[in-house]
């Protein structure tokens, strides 16, 4: 099975609140199942971003899933669909590189941002989320603060991200599952844009 499978499976098994089903389907409409999860760095590749969200889940409950007092819904929303922001976001180009090996000029796939609803990070992915289902605050404020100390707003000084983490430890555990993943786990999963 390959992750698109996993990752409708996961889905399908945990999330059932009213509107997650016209939420995947408007999902396979999009290049969710086909985009990166980023340029050049965690999962540069075909499918990368499904890749990424599956990979995400399995350490969140692996690592961070607490019997009795975790929502296992909860847990597949906001590991699913933390990066729904990316859906539609990139394209696929090429451009001339030299081979080292040859010295000849060869056109090399790679990818580029093409934000066409420039809304932010994590807040995007709110957003498209709840157009189809409402998410609890604690999910929306993991999803929103997934991307911890990178998060542009979090750079300014603002003290949401604390209050968010301190309130809600979903985030926390969203966040450090995200960095887990991206930084120790898909290490290598880049087949495109790696210079």
């Amino acid at each position: 099975m390959g992750y698109k499978e996993d990752f409708i499976s996961i889905y399908q098994e945990h999330i059932s609140r009213e509107g997650s089903k016209e939420l995947l389907e408007w999902l396979q409409t999009t290049d969710f199942f086909t985009a990166p999860a980023s340029t050049k760095f965690h999962c540069a590749c075909t499918g990368g971003l499904v890749q990424h969200s599956v990979k995400v889940y399995q350490v969140m409950m692996e690592k961070h899933f607490e019997e009795g007092a975790d929502n296992p819904e909860s847990f597949a929303v906001c590991a699913l669909l933390h990066d729904l922001c990316k859906a539609q976001f990139y394209k696929c180009s090429t451009r001339n590189v030299k081979n080292e090996e040859t010295g000849q000029w060869e056109k090399q796939p790679y990818f580029s941002v093409e934000d066409m609803f420039p809304y932010g990070h994590g807040e995007k992915s709110v957003f498209l989320i709840e157009r189809f289902m409402r998410l609890k605050t604690s999910e929306a404020m993991a999803i929103r603060w997934h991307m911890g100390g990178f998060d542009d707003t979090a750079k300014s000084g603002g003290y949401a991200i604390s209050n968010a983490f301190d309130k809600y430890p979903i985030a926390v555990k969203l966040h450090l599952a995200d960095l887990e993943s991206t930084y120790l786990r898909e290490k290598g999963t880049s087949s495109v844009n790696r210079r």
